[in-house]
Protein backbone atom coordinates (compact mmCIF):
# COMPACT_ATOMS: atom_id res chain seq x y z
CA UNK A 1 0.00 0.00 0.00
CA UNK A 2 1.08 3.76 -0.68
CA UNK A 3 3.30 4.71 2.05
CA UNK A 4 1.44 8.32 2.52
CA UNK A 5 -2.02 6.36 2.04
CA UNK A 6 -1.01 4.58 4.63
CA UNK A 7 -0.10 7.60 6.90
CA UNK A 8 -3.91 8.99 5.81
CA UNK A 9 -5.52 5.87 7.57
CA UNK A 10 -3.59 6.29 10.59
CA UNK A 11 -4.12 9.82 10.64
CA UNK A 12 -8.03 9.33 10.26
CA UNK A 13 -8.04 7.30 12.92
CA UNK A 14 -6.71 8.83 15.71
CA UNK A 15 -8.83 12.13 14.35
CA UNK A 16 -11.63 10.19 15.27
CA UNK A 17 -10.27 8.90 18.88
CA UNK A 18 -9.74 12.75 19.02
CA UNK A 19 -13.41 13.70 17.91
CA UNK A 20 -14.78 11.06 19.88
CA UNK A 21 -13.21 12.39 23.53
CA UNK A 22 -16.29 15.41 23.24
CA UNK A 23 -19.12 13.23 23.59
CA UNK A 24 -17.47 10.84 26.75
CA UNK A 25 -16.80 14.43 28.51
CA UNK A 26 -20.48 15.54 27.65
CA UNK A 27 -21.75 12.65 29.00
CA UNK A 28 -19.70 12.77 32.00
CA UNK A 29 -21.22 16.58 32.19
CA UNK A 30 -24.78 15.27 31.93
CA UNK A 31 -24.44 13.97 35.58
CA UNK A 32 -23.72 17.11 36.97
CA UNK A 33 -25.66 19.65 34.70
CA UNK A 34 -28.77 17.16 36.25
CA UNK A 35 -27.76 17.66 39.80
CA UNK A 36 -27.40 21.52 39.16
CA UNK A 37 -30.70 21.78 37.90
CA UNK A 38 -32.24 19.92 40.78
CA UNK A 39 -30.24 22.30 43.30
CA UNK A 40 -30.98 25.51 41.34
CA UNK A 41 -35.14 24.51 41.31
CA UNK A 42 -34.74 23.55 44.93
CA UNK A 43 -33.04 26.85 45.52
CA UNK A 44 -35.74 28.61 43.76
CA UNK A 45 -38.70 26.99 45.69
CA UNK A 46 -36.99 27.57 48.68
CA UNK A 47 -36.62 31.35 47.87
CA UNK A 48 -40.26 31.31 47.09
CA UNK A 49 -41.38 29.83 50.08
CA UNK A 50 -39.29 32.37 52.33
CA UNK A 51 -40.59 35.34 50.79
CA UNK A 52 -44.13 34.03 50.93
CA UNK A 53 -43.18 33.50 54.93
CA UNK A 54 -41.18 37.07 54.84
CA UNK A 55 -44.64 38.35 53.44
CA UNK A 56 -47.18 36.53 55.79
CA UNK A 57 -45.04 38.01 58.50
CA UNK A 58 -45.09 41.18 57.47
CA UNK A 59 -49.13 41.46 57.09
CA UNK A 60 -49.35 39.67 60.48
CA UNK A 61 -47.31 42.77 62.17
CA UNK A 62 -49.49 45.50 59.96
CA UNK A 63 -52.86 43.64 61.18
CA UNK A 64 -50.94 43.99 64.63
CA UNK A 65 -50.31 47.70 64.42
CA UNK A 66 -53.91 48.39 63.06
CA UNK A 67 -54.94 46.45 66.59
CA UNK A 68 -53.28 48.86 68.75
CA UNK A 69 -54.53 51.61 66.76
CA UNK A 70 -57.95 50.53 66.64
CA UNK A 71 -57.67 50.06 70.97
CA UNK A 72 -56.17 53.03 71.17
CA UNK A 73 -59.09 54.84 69.08
CA UNK A 74 -61.59 52.68 70.89
CA UNK A 75 -60.22 54.42 73.74
CA UNK A 76 -60.23 57.54 73.17
CA UNK A 77 -64.13 56.96 72.43
CA UNK A 78 -65.18 55.41 75.40
CA UNK A 79 -63.58 58.85 76.89
CA UNK A 80 -65.55 60.95 74.21
CA UNK A 81 -68.67 59.21 75.11
CA UNK A 82 -68.86 59.91 78.85
CA UNK A 83 -68.58 63.52 78.06
CA UNK A 84 -71.58 64.14 75.16
CA UNK A 85 -74.68 65.11 75.94
CA UNK A 86 -76.82 64.67 73.05
CA UNK A 87 -78.05 61.41 71.67
CA UNK A 88 -76.98 62.05 68.05
CA UNK A 89 -73.42 62.03 69.13
CA UNK A 90 -73.95 59.37 71.27
CA UNK A 91 -75.01 56.95 68.65
CA UNK A 92 -72.11 58.53 66.18
CA UNK A 93 -69.78 57.33 68.34
CA UNK A 94 -71.40 54.21 69.06
CA UNK A 95 -71.45 53.07 65.67
CA UNK A 96 -67.62 54.06 65.17
CA UNK A 97 -66.73 52.13 68.34
CA UNK A 98 -68.23 49.50 66.63
CA UNK A 99 -66.80 49.44 63.19
CA UNK A 100 -63.41 49.95 65.01
CA UNK A 101 -64.47 46.24 66.94
CA UNK A 102 -65.12 45.24 63.80
CA UNK A 103 -61.75 46.30 61.87
CA UNK A 104 -60.07 44.17 65.05
CA UNK A 105 -61.93 41.31 64.57
CA UNK A 106 -61.36 41.06 60.99
CA UNK A 107 -57.29 41.64 61.50
CA UNK A 108 -57.41 39.36 64.69
CA UNK A 109 -58.58 36.75 62.38
CA UNK A 110 -56.15 37.42 59.70
CA UNK A 111 -53.67 37.26 62.35
CA UNK A 112 -54.86 33.76 63.10
CA UNK A 113 -55.05 32.56 59.28
CA UNK A 114 -51.57 34.16 59.23
CA UNK A 115 -50.04 32.59 61.83
CA UNK A 116 -50.90 29.29 60.45
CA UNK A 117 -50.03 30.45 56.78
CA UNK A 118 -46.58 31.03 58.75
CA UNK A 119 -46.34 27.80 60.25
CA UNK A 120 -47.47 25.58 57.32
CA UNK A 121 -44.69 27.35 55.05
CA UNK A 122 -41.94 27.25 57.97
CA UNK A 123 -42.30 23.86 58.35
CA UNK A 124 -42.11 23.31 53.70
CA UNK A 125 -39.07 25.64 54.45
CA UNK A 126 -37.87 23.03 56.55
CA UNK A 127 -37.97 19.98 54.05
CA UNK A 128 -36.91 22.32 50.98
CA UNK A 129 -33.74 22.90 53.26
CA UNK A 130 -33.53 19.66 53.61
CA UNK A 131 -33.60 18.39 49.88
CA UNK A 132 -31.43 21.13 48.87
CA UNK A 133 -28.86 19.73 51.06
CA UNK A 134 -29.37 16.18 49.61
CA UNK A 135 -28.64 17.55 46.19
CA UNK A 136 -25.63 20.09 47.12
CA UNK A 137 -24.30 16.66 48.72
CA UNK A 138 -25.07 15.15 44.80
CA UNK A 139 -23.31 18.02 43.47
CA UNK A 140 -20.56 17.73 44.86
CA UNK A 141 -20.05 13.95 44.47
CA UNK A 142 -20.51 14.66 40.70
CA UNK A 143 -18.19 17.04 40.59
CA UNK A 144 -15.51 14.62 42.24
CA UNK A 145 -16.36 12.09 39.91
CA UNK A 146 -16.09 14.35 36.68
CA UNK A 147 -12.77 15.55 38.12
CA UNK A 148 -11.26 11.99 38.59
CA UNK A 149 -12.95 10.58 35.55
CA UNK A 150 -11.66 13.73 33.42
CA UNK A 151 -8.32 13.74 34.55
CA UNK A 152 -8.06 10.15 33.07
CA UNK A 153 -9.63 11.29 30.13
CA UNK A 154 -6.67 13.93 30.06
CA UNK A 155 -4.27 11.30 30.03
CA UNK A 156 -5.71 9.63 27.52
CA UNK A 157 -5.98 12.66 25.38
CA UNK A 158 -2.40 13.74 25.99
CA UNK A 159 -1.01 10.35 24.15
CA UNK A 160 -3.04 10.63 21.46
CA UNK A 161 -2.37 13.90 20.63
CA UNK A 162 1.87 13.11 20.84
CA UNK A 163 0.90 10.50 18.54
CA UNK A 164 -0.82 12.86 16.02
CA UNK A 165 2.11 15.09 15.94
CA UNK A 166 4.53 12.32 15.64
CA UNK A 167 2.59 10.83 12.48
CA UNK A 168 2.24 14.55 11.51
CA UNK A 169 5.68 15.26 11.22
CA UNK A 170 6.71 12.40 9.61
CA UNK A 171 3.98 13.75 6.50
CA UNK A 172 4.07 15.14 3.32
CA UNK A 173 2.79 19.01 4.02
CA UNK A 174 1.04 18.44 0.56
CA UNK A 175 -0.40 15.36 1.34
CA UNK A 176 -1.35 16.81 4.64
CA UNK A 177 -3.03 20.04 3.32
CA UNK A 178 -5.28 17.53 0.83
CA UNK A 179 -6.69 15.78 4.23
CA UNK A 180 -7.59 18.82 5.88
CA UNK A 181 -8.96 20.19 3.04
CA UNK A 182 -11.52 17.08 2.59
CA UNK A 183 -11.82 17.15 6.30
CA UNK A 184 -13.10 20.42 6.98
CA UNK A 185 -16.60 19.17 5.02
CA UNK A 186 -16.57 15.04 5.50
CA UNK A 187 -15.33 15.54 9.09
CA UNK A 188 -14.50 12.10 10.52
CA UNK A 189 -15.38 10.44 6.78
CA UNK A 190 -12.40 12.02 4.89
CA UNK A 191 -10.82 8.58 4.83
CA UNK A 192 -13.25 5.78 3.87
CA UNK A 193 -13.09 2.58 3.03
CA UNK A 194 -14.80 0.49 -0.07
CA UNK A 195 -16.92 -2.72 0.39
CA UNK A 196 -18.79 -3.72 -2.00
CA UNK A 197 -17.55 -1.55 -4.56
CA UNK A 198 -18.92 1.25 -2.71
CA UNK A 199 -17.92 4.28 -0.97
CA UNK A 200 -18.21 4.18 2.62
CA UNK A 201 -18.56 8.06 2.98
CA UNK A 202 -21.65 8.57 0.47
CA UNK A 203 -22.54 4.90 -0.40
CA UNK A 204 -22.42 5.40 -4.08
CA UNK A 205 -21.21 2.44 -6.19
CA UNK A 206 -17.39 3.12 -7.70
CA UNK A 207 -16.78 2.38 -11.80
CA UNK A 208 -14.18 -0.89 -11.87
CA UNK A 209 -11.57 1.27 -13.06
CA UNK A 210 -11.54 3.36 -10.11
CA UNK A 211 -12.29 0.74 -7.61
CA UNK A 212 -8.78 -1.54 -9.42
CA UNK A 213 -6.73 1.34 -8.28
CA UNK A 214 -8.12 1.50 -4.93
CA UNK A 215 -7.41 -2.27 -4.50
CA UNK A 216 -4.01 -1.73 -6.24
CA UNK A 217 -3.24 0.99 -3.72
CA UNK A 218 -0.33 2.53 -5.55
CA UNK A 219 -1.85 6.17 -5.39
CA UNK A 220 -4.47 7.98 -3.19
CA UNK A 221 -8.03 8.04 -4.58
CA UNK A 222 -10.82 9.78 -4.21
CA UNK A 223 -14.36 8.75 -4.40
CA UNK A 224 -15.57 10.52 -7.92
CA UNK A 225 -19.18 11.10 -6.57
CA UNK A 226 -18.15 12.47 -2.96
CA UNK A 227 -14.04 13.12 -3.39
CA UNK A 228 -13.20 11.52 0.45
CA UNK A 229 -10.35 9.52 -0.01
CA UNK A 230 -10.78 5.57 -0.60
CA UNK A 231 -9.32 2.69 0.92
CA UNK A 232 -8.78 -1.45 0.78
CA UNK A 233 -9.28 -2.42 4.01
CA UNK A 234 -7.07 -5.44 4.21
CA UNK A 235 -10.13 -8.05 4.56
CA UNK A 236 -13.43 -7.79 2.97
CA UNK A 237 -16.37 -10.02 3.78
CA UNK A 238 -17.84 -11.75 0.83
CA UNK A 239 -21.13 -10.62 -0.54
Amino acid sequence: MNKYLNQLIELSKIDKEIDSFGPRIEKIEQALTKALEEQEAAQGELDKVAEQVKEAKLKKSQHELQIEELAAKIDTIGKKSAAVKSEKEQKALQLEEEICKEQCDFSNEEIERLERVIESKSEQEKEIETSLKSVQTKVNEAKKEIESQMQEIEKERAIVFKKKQELVEKMSQKILAFYEKIRKWAKNSAVVPVKKQACYGCFMRINDKTYSAVIKSEDIITCPHCGRILYKEAQEPKS
